[in-house]
């Protein structure tokens, strides 16, 4: 498959965070063996797609980073996988700090000292689970366009006030047309950018864009409604930004791109335990709400001290005429204030995004590119038709894993549109080893994806899946939108339906499975009736007992932490 990358990006570095994969138990019950990452997204790995990512955005400095544990099993994949060796060069390193573990937040992560000693300029961070189909360029282009100052850009660092560089965060709708029940949304607030004289350049992100004002997960949202018996909006939220737009059906994404200077801010407020939740949430809020960002340490981070900003109220009040409200209050009168001088007022604090001011230092904006719910239309000759939707999607739990790889195996291959026209994600043929398909077989190819040296044998049918590679169906077997990971074997006659097989599992002859799961190596005895079950060996169900009781224990401790 080709790969856009024409001209590097200097002095960006991407961070590509591979997780541990509790939310996949049936197949990463031995996360060591089995990370995450290496759990297969439409016959690929996962963790091919954020770094196919990057080096769309011409981004080589990346670096994966693992728990100790799960370096061996990774370093290996890198080295071996046709997949992920078959990536440009120079190839991803692989950092896997000492104190990482399996339960370390992602702001937790950022402040190691290995890490810390890592980045040195501008960066990317990325989870191993992110499938994004967008440009990666035109999110760097909106990025450095809308949130970078020029003196960061420019690298004139030595200037004490000069705007720090904001950061952009990507949002995507969950309401879609292939909607997942029970998918995770956050509950984020965002404001409009100023408008701009200059019209948009065609394809840009920029109509897309907004200034987030407040993040969380919904889940947490709930739980502070509950707490609070509502909604707690500070008055300083709606007096400086009048006009919030709330987004509930939303999810971010967890990719960042970030100036230098936010490691800083994580290593100095070790509170900051995840990077949605803690590092944008509390960030934004200090934009808004009083005294906040001196309290975080942002103005000392930022280069702003209360030299600095005494100098700036001297330099204001000795040459600039007073404010009508001052010199009402020095008359002895009382000033006015009518509801279009109001409305001035909040447009002008919504349209400054950085930059000092009379009253201290702005913090940095941080960005939203608020991906669109519907595909834009496009015009053809003489019909007008809906362009393809673009994928982003997370994918962190197992019916995201078959939705998603279920959605990326209907785009159209190589071979029938050729290399210009398809997807980055497409594949080179929709079946990569026609010879192993016998005759008398039905495969939609349309919306299925077959793997190398795969057999079907007669009168089996495969309708909306996708079969890894080493696979082997038997005579008769229906299989109707279904993930197989490689070296699986259905039997004669079985009937499976939304089904995810896992490596090397075999399926008995005449088994009806609908909704399950079957963890790799496992055996399914023949004849088997099931439906939204897991078969799991018993070792997986301890290891998955043992995660549940863990986690019911953190919720404790924090629990008895707020009390």
């Amino acid at each position: 498959m080709p790969h856009a990358v024409t001209t590097a990006t200097p002095g960006l570095q991407a961070l590509i965070l591979c997780g541990p994969g509790s939310s996949f138990p049936t197949f990463t019950a031995n996360p060591d063996e089995n990370p995450k990452a290496l759990l297969p997204i439409a016959n690929r790995p996962m963790v091919w797609y954020p770094l196919e990512f990057c080096y769309r955005a011409g981004i080589t400095n990346i670096t994966l980073i693992c728990p100790p544990s799960a370096a061996e099993a990774i370093t290996t994949a890198l080295n071996t996988n046709p997949f992920l060796t078959s990536l440009p060069y120079p190839k991803a390193d692989l950092l896997s700090p000492k104190d990482l573990d399996q339960n370390t937040g992602t702001a937790q992560i950022l402040r190691l000292p290995e890490v810390q000693a890592l980045v040195t300029s501008d960066f990317l961070v990325l989870p191993c689970d992110l499938v994004c189909e967008l440009g990666a360029d035109k999110l760097l282009q909106a990025w450095m366009v809308k949130s970078v100052s020029l003196a960061s850009l420019l690298s004139h660092s030595g200037s004490p006030r000069a705007p720090a560089s904001g950061g952009l965060g990507v949002w995507y709708p969950t309401k879609t047309a292939t909607p997942v029940k029970g998918e995770e949304t956050d509950f984020t607030a965002v404001v409009p950018l100023p408008p701009s004289s200059v019209l948009a350049p065609r394809g840009s992100l920029f109509p897309h864009m907004s200034k987030v004002v407040y993040s969380m997960p919904t889940d947490s949202r709930k739980d502070l409604v509950e707490e609070e018996s509502g909604f707690p909006v500070r008055n300083s939220l709606l007096k400086t930004h009048p006009r919030v737009r709330m987004l509930t059906t939303h999810r971010d994404a967890h990719f960042y791109i970030f100036p230098r200077w936010v490691m800083d801010f994580i290593r100095e407020n070790e509170a900051l335990e995840t990077i949605g939740e803690d590092v944008v949430g509390w960030w934004v809020k200090a934009g808004w709400q009083k005294g906040l960002s001196t309290k975080l340490g942002l103005d000392e981070i930022l280069g702003h001290d209360k030299d600095d900003e005494s100098k700036e109220e001297d330099k204001s009040g000795a040459g600039s005429t007073p404010s009508p409200s001052k010199s009402a209050a020095a008359a002895g009168q009382t000033q006015s204030v009518t509801v279009k001088d109001k409305a001035e007022q909040a447009r002008k604090s919504e349209s400054t995004l950085a930059g000092p001011s009379s009253s201290g230092p702005l913090v940095p904006p941080m960005l939203a590119y608020i991906h669109p719910s519907q595909p834009a239309p496009s015009t053809g000759s003489t019909t007008t038709t809906a362009a393809p939707a673009t994928i982003i999607r997370r994918v962190d739990t197992s019916q995201l894993l078959l939705q998603v790889s279920l959605q990326l195996a209907k785009l159209p291959s190589i071979e029938e549109v050729g290399p210009e026209a398809a997807s980055p994600f497409a594949h080179p043929r929709k079946v990569a080893y026609p010879e192993g398909v016998k005759p008398r077989t039905t495969i939609t190819k349309v919306d299925s994806l077959v793997a190398d040296n795969v057999t079907v044998q007669e009168k089996s049918s495969i309708k909306e899946c996708v079969i890894g590679a080493n696979c082997q169906i038997n005579e008769g077997a229906k299989l109707i939108q279904c993930l197989l990971m490689d070296g699986v074997v259905v039997g004669k006659n079985c009937k499976l339906t939304k089904c995810i097989l896992g490596k090397r599992s075999e399926i008995g002859e005449g088994c009806v499975l609908t909704d399950c799961e079957v963890q790799e190596n496992m055996l399914v005895e023949r004849k088997t009736e099931a439906k939204e079950e897991k078969f799991m060996s018993s070792s997986g169900l301890e290891a998955t007992e043992q995660d549940l009781e863990g986690y019911a224990e953190d919720i404790g401790e924090d629990d008895a932490g707020e009390d």
